[in-house]
């Protein structure tokens, strides 16, 4: 039986987000996922979608000749034949990441891909989903992103960097200011004042195409 996942859509941008900011990529964004992030910009992707085999999936990936694919969603992991794709993209040669909300397992996920893991501050309504012991999978290679809402978001966010050493354990801590509930100034001067080793990310996307489809 051929391996299939349930595609939202298949598309070629600039990266938005991560230590690849700016960079051409490929995105495969997969359909589904458990959450409901109240900030949540992909909410296109909760259902629908195509059924899709991993071999056309990679055929579609290559006609763009790119460097770096990222897999988004919805929540990827959701799928189990995600971790095959994830897999089948680094043997084909790709710089890979996997942007996951850390609700789900992710000792599976081949080591070549850098994991963006997501952990839900309490303003994102999911907090109780954080799945802490996935922190032991992570290496130099991949990266936590914490969404910001309030001075409050960015007070816990400090206290789990302090907790797990996440400056040390990973390769980029980012913190990033929910688009229009926090004020991007707001969230850089308490970076500086507090000296944290962490990397402000604005979302370059919602900067240049304002979130249109396709970027």
């Amino acid at each position: 039986m051929l391996e299939t996942l349930r595609i939202t859509e298949i598309f070629f941008s600039l990266q938005g987000e991560t230590r690849t900011v700016g960079l051409p990529t490929v995105f495969v964004r997969l359909t589904g996922c458990p959450l409901r992030c109240q900030y949540c910009d992909t909410a296109y992707a909760f259902s629908g979608g195509e059924i899709v085999t991993l071999d056309t999936i990679l055929q579609q990936v290559a006609a763009y000749r790119p460097g770096y694919v990222c897999v988004t969603g919805g929540e990827p992991l959701a799928q189990p034949n995600c971790i095959a794709l994830l897999t089948r993209l680094c043997d084909a040669g790709y710089e890979v990441s996997l942007e996951t909300s850390g609700a789900l397992d992710v000792s599976m996920v081949d080591p070549r891909v850098s994991k963006v893991l997501d952990l839900k501050t309490p303003g994102s309504d999911e907090v109780q989903r954080n799945r802490y012991e996935n922190l032991r999978w992570l290496t130099c290679n991949d990266q936590v992103k914490f969404v910001i809402c309030s001075r409050e978001d960015y007070d816990w966010a400090v206290s789990k960097l302090i907790e797990h050493d996440l400056a040390s354990r990973v390769g980029e801590v980012l913190f990033s200011p929910s688009h229009q509930q926090l004020d991007s100034r707001a969230l850089a001067d308490w970076i500086v004042a507090d000296n944290l080793p962490v990397r402000l990310q604005l979302q370059l996307h919602k900067i240049l195409w304002n979130d249109e489809p396709g970027h």
